[in-house]
């Protein structure tokens, strides 16, 4: 937003410098990001007279002449065409530096000395374009600066506005601050045209058919204008805020926009077919040729304005080439509308079109300002085109907006500002910026304001926004700096938090690696790893929006997931992988509105046991560094009765190295190597060992709290015994028994043999036996021990039919 100091003194009082002012803005909240002193360092530009324009002796194209400042004759040599003797014109002189950056010297042209240079208002920085060079107003004084009997040395400024603030998309929103910095009213521009016979409403109409996109459309009729350049003073004012002159009658619109705010479009009425306007919305797919001559697909969701056959221009974004302003143009239609801010920012977005009209609308305007601007913007086309303004105002207005009321508490804006401010001067501070703000004579401690907010504030909806209003008015560097206060507390993270962070701190120090999957996969991920058609994992929870069908369901099981990352990372040459994840997965629940969650762990190990190294052996993973993984995250959590069951097993893991794992019967998980047809379905070519575990089971499952025994004193004895049985039997069998029958003198039962071949029957297996005795109160006998041994040795040979070998 473009802005400059001269228009605000204009529209309000002050005594601000421009340097204080851009200071004051930014304090204020609305960020001047640029500023730019025009006509500084041109006091050397002045006004001169041309006592004589003769042709150049020695060029056609060239004019000798003498301009007189009222002090000092200067020759000058002038490539334009456009002057005579007598004009007052615009003398740079030597020393002068323009500001494109060229600078004035004395020099010779063809040959004849130059003692300066005629300025055009390119050349001043007046207009983007100029033919010839500038002729001044004959009753200027010589020898003054240009610019400062002009009135044309002013400051711009670029402002940086958050898109809450569209009140201040317009001179008068920006001046209506300043006015509240200075304590002086803002004077909104007004205008009210000369009518004449007939009434508008006689000659054209207005027909809304979609009053939530467009609630309000006003519309004025002019006959008899004449189309043509604005006058310089029309001019210069919509060129200083960086808007291209084109005619009098769009140069108007554009004023009023930057003045007031409002957008207005102006339709060549003959060219309306019917002559009247219709607000509708699109049809789908229907095209329109825009003013920029692009041809534009429209949709159902766009809001156009229409004739009696077509649309005529794309509301509050852009008119259209059919009905544009050209230089044979005589009646217009005025419009000033107000349009729904979703709908139009809808439109520009899709259509990628982004105008001064569209901003505005996009973040909303005022819809009481409509009838104000459009009066107003009739006025001044009188003024500078000439033209009949025919009687009354067409205004379409079905169901008027009321202003929002908000009450406010002195209290509570004190607390929360710091600041010690009392009702009254909270209410001075609202009335600076248009706020209609009330004591309630009817609460005790009359503290409570009752704020009319008008329709030009938008983003004002609760009492924390004239907080912050009254912050920003009182001015945020007033607002005294205090360290703040408070408690620290802390609170202990949930159970299943705790045992979950305990899991990832195990497994990373042991060497794997945590990833993390979407929840969101698809069904036919349970193809892949072999699951039954009735397996209730196949129940899925679906995605009302998916963004794809990879993407449709959310997922019952780790383990498909898991594979696809060990497959991705093999896809690069990564073998050796040691990967968890920890992750909740959902099911269905039946009469539930969400979902049943379930924390699980899935572990995958493939590839070397040990880094590649020539002090390494090329061993690869197995069941058992599987195992013991398994048996290391057990340990945290010591379950009690704890099983290795190879009888069940998943469809996805390979039947006979694989098994399941119990605590106290409850189902912990499964464990095994991934079977091969569900590998290759997965483009894996290496086994892969998986770990698949209920982490809720587990953490239910968890053991008493270990105690310490002091270590004896007395010596421990070793008995070993090797035992020929029926390869049916699990080594988890052999110690359930031995720890059912355990005697107190035994310490601890290791198996450190297994053999099977030469010299051993088929299906029978050879399981070495080592139990460690021990007492804490006296040296054991060899007669205690051998007679505690002896009664393991029978209680084996009997239970599993085994022979000591």
């Amino acid at each position: 937003m473009i802005v400059t100091y001269n228009w605000f003194k204009e529209l309000v009082d002050f005594d601000f410098s421009p340097d204080n002012l851009a200071d004051r803005l930014t304090m204020a909240g609305l960020e001047v990001d640029a500023m730019e002193k025009i006509g500084e360092g041109l006091d050397s530009i002045i006004v001169a007279r041309l006592e004589s324009v003769d042709p150049h002796p020695d060029a056609d194209r060239l004019t000798l002449c003498i301009a007189d400042s009222g002090k000092d004759k200067f020759q000058i040599v002038c490539g334009a065409r456009n002057h005579k003797a007598g004009d007052l014109v615009a003398l740079a002189r030597v020393g002068t530096i323009l500001p494109g950056g060229l600078k004035i010297k004395r020099s010779k042209i063809r040959g004849i000395e130059s003692d300066g240079m005629l300025c055009s208002e390119k050349e001043l920085g007046l207009a983007e374009d100029s033919e010839g060079i500038m002729i001044l107003p004959p009753d200027l004084p010589l020898g003054k600066p240009v610019l400062e009997v002009l009135g044309l040395k002013d400051v711009r400024y670029e402002l940086g506005l958050t898109p809450n603030r569209a009140d201040c998309l317009s001179l008068v929103g920006v001046a209506r601050e300043v006015g509240a910095m200075a304590g002086n009213p803002v004077r909104i521009p007004d205008g009210v045209p000369r009518e004449e016979a007939p009434d508008a409403a006689s000659l054209t109409s207005v027909t809304i058919e979609e009053p939530k996109m467009c609630p309000r459309y006003t519309a004025r009729l002019i006959r008899d204008v004449k189309i043509g350049p604005s006058p310089d003073w029309l001019a210069r004012r919509v060129e200083s805020v960086g808007i291209r002159s084109i005619n009098n009658v769009v140069d108007v619109t554009n004023l009023i926009l930057m003045e007031l705010g409002h957008p207005l479009h102006a339709f060549d009425f003959n060219l309306l077919r019917g002559g009247g306007i219709i607000v509708r919305r699109a049809g789908e797919g229907e095209a329109f040729t825009t003013l920029d001559g692009q041809d534009r697909i429209l949709s159902a969701e766009d809001l156009v304005i229409c004739d009696a056959e077509g649309p005529v221009a794309l509301a509050g974004i852009m008119g259209g080439e059919n009905s544009e302003i050209q230089p044979e143009t005589t009646d217009i239609l005025l419009e000033s509308a107000y349009f729904d801010p979703l709908t139009i920012r809808r439109t520009a977005k899709r259509l990628g079109m982004h105008t001064e009209s569209s901003h505005r609308f996009e973040r909303g305007v005022d819809i009481q300002m409509a009838p104000i601007a459009l009066d107003r913007a009739a006025a001044v086309i009188q003024q500078v085109a000439g033209g009949r303004v025919a009687e009354g105002i067409i205004d379409v207005y079905p169901f008027p907006v009321k202003e929002k009321k908000i009450s406010l508490s002195a209290r509570r804006t004190r607390e929360v500002l710091g600041l010690e401010l009392d009702v009254l001067e909270i209410r001075s501070l609202l009335k600076s910026i248009g706020l209609d703000a009330e004591i309630l004579s009817d609460r005790p401690e009359k503290d409570t304001l009752f704020v009319t907010v008008p329709t030009f504030r938008h983003d004002l909806e609760r009492d924390i926004d004239l907080i912050e209003e009254v912050a920003r008015l009182h001015g945020y560097d007033r607002i005294p700096l205090t360290l703040p206060t408070g408690r620290l507390i802390s609170h202990r993270a949930p159970f299943r938090h705790r045992n979950a962070d305990r899991v990832r701190d195990l497994l990373s120090t042991t060497g794997f690696s945590e990833i993390i999957n979407y929840s969101f996969v698809s069904p036919r991920l349970w193809d892949r790893i072999l699951l039954p058609a009735a397996d209730e994992r196949r129940r899925n929870v679906g995605i009302l929006n998916p963004l794809t069908d990879e993407q449709s369901v959310m997922r019952t099981t780790l383990v498909p997931s898991m594979l696809e990352t060990v497959s991705r990372n093999m896809a690069f040459q990564s073998k050796d992988l040691r990967l968890f994840e920890l992750r909740p997965v959902f099911f269905s629940s039946e009469g539930e509105d969400l979902p049943h969650e379930q924390l699980r762990l899935s572990v995958a190990l493939c590839g070397r046991r040990e880094p590649e190294g020539w002090n390494h052996e090329d061993a690869q993973v197995d069941f058992f560094d599987l195992k013991g993984a398994a048996e290391s995250l057990l340990h945290l959590f010591r379950p009690e009765k704890l099983e290795w069951d190879s009888a069940i097993s998943e469809p996805y893991l390979h039947p006979g190295k694989s098994c399941a794992l119990r605590a106290n019967g409850k189902l912990l998980g499964f464990l095994g190597e991934a079977h091969p047809k569900v590998l290759e379905n997965f483009d894996i070519d290496l086994p892969v060992l998986l770990l698949d575990l209920d982490m809720d089971a587990l953490f239910s499952s968890e053991g008493t709290t270990s105690v310490f025994r002091p270590i004896s004193r007395f010596p421990d004895i070793y008995r070993d015994s090797a035992f020929l049985m029926n390869e049916s039997v699990s080594a988890g069998e052999i110690f359930g028994l031995l720890e059912r029958k355990k005697n107190r003198y035994i310490e601890d039962v290791v198996l450190f043999d297994l053999y099977r071949g030469k010299g051993i029957p088929e299906g029978k297996k050879s399981i070495g036996i080592r139990v460690r005795y021990r007492s804490a109160e006296k040296t054991l006998t060899d007669e205690e021990i051998n007679k505690a041994h002896g009664k393991i040795v029978e209680e084996l040979c009997k239970t599993f039919d085994a022979e000591v070998r």
